[in-house]
């Protein structure tokens, strides 16, 4: 059994301290990590494996530039056994890259691999669409289940018994047969932290990068439906008023304000 998980790299700001500009956050204000959804998806996978004693296999999948591999060797060193960076001249390094353009890709990965789970993050946290996984199992023509917060595998019925996160606190229990995408939500499990042993053996696994030309996708095909026209700070306004002093004496100056704005006790 193979379960592909999708693993992006996203820039996060260490501090406070920090310049914004038409185009972004400076980049010597930036740190880049593995998407935390994608953390809890790559523990799913990783876990199930060990549960199934070698029996799966586990891809990760990245689009992203060489600098990606950082992250990437990270999740080989959680376990993951190879991984599969996606780049290409014709995808711009800073573009902002719109579902259907994500979704289109992963999938000629997924054709070329032909996994019997793939497992994304909810969403991530540099953009929060939260659809590329949804618009992948269409895109493959699998069955899907968004927002996942447990998952049992059976691979011997070749069905997934995953609990979902719907709107207003409800749940629902269903049954996904595969192949299937899931989306995975964090707090699903605890995601490991990668070991001296597991470091040192993901120097040693393949990351294999492939191009558009590689997946037989046409770049004409991506058309860049999101772009970043300008970026600020967004203006921030307080109406709170701080009282300071004693209790009693806070006291008698909150009654008064209440009073002024005609809120009064019957």
């Amino acid at each position: 059994m193979k379960v592909l998980v999708t693993a992006k790299q996203v820039a996060t700001v260490d501090d406070d301290d920090f310049e914004v500009g038409v185009d972004g956050v400076d980049e010597q204000f930036l740190e880049y990590d593995l998407n935390e959804w994608d953390e809890y998806a790559v523990e799913s996978g990783v876990s199930f494996a060990e549960e199934c004693d070698d029996d799966v296999e586990v891809v990760s999948v990245t689009i992203g530039p060489e600098q990606t591999e950082e992250t990437i060797r990270m999740v080989l060193a959680k376990g993951v056994d190879r991984a599969i960076r996606v780049w290409d001249d014709a995808l711009d390094e800073d573009a902002l890259r719109d579902v259907e353009t994500k979704a289109a890709l992963l999938e000629a990965v997924a054709e070329r691999e032909s996994p019997d789970l793939v497992l994304t993050g909810v969403q991530a946290s540099d953009d929060g669409l939260g659809a590329t996984g949804v618009a992948l199992a269409a895109t493959m023509d699998v069955a899907w289940a968004a927002v996942a917060n447990d998952v049992e595998i059976d691979a011997d019925a070749e069905t997934v018994h995953a609990r979902r996160e719907l709107e207003g606190g409800l749940e629902e229990v269903t049954d996904v047969a595969l192949p299937a995408v899931l989306t995975i939500q964090t707090g699903i499990n605890e995601p490991r932290y990668a070991s001296l042993r597991g470091i040192r053996q993901a120097q040693r696994k393949e990351i294999l990068p492939l191009g558009l030309d590689d997946l037989d996708v046409d770049a004409t095909q991506l058309k860049r439906r999101l772009s970043v026209k300008s970026t600020r700070v967004p203006e921030t306004t307080s109406t709170a008023t701080l009282f300071e002093g004693e209790a009693d004496e806070t006291a008698t100056d909150l009654a008064e304000m209440l009073r002024d704005e005609g809120v009064t006790a019957e």
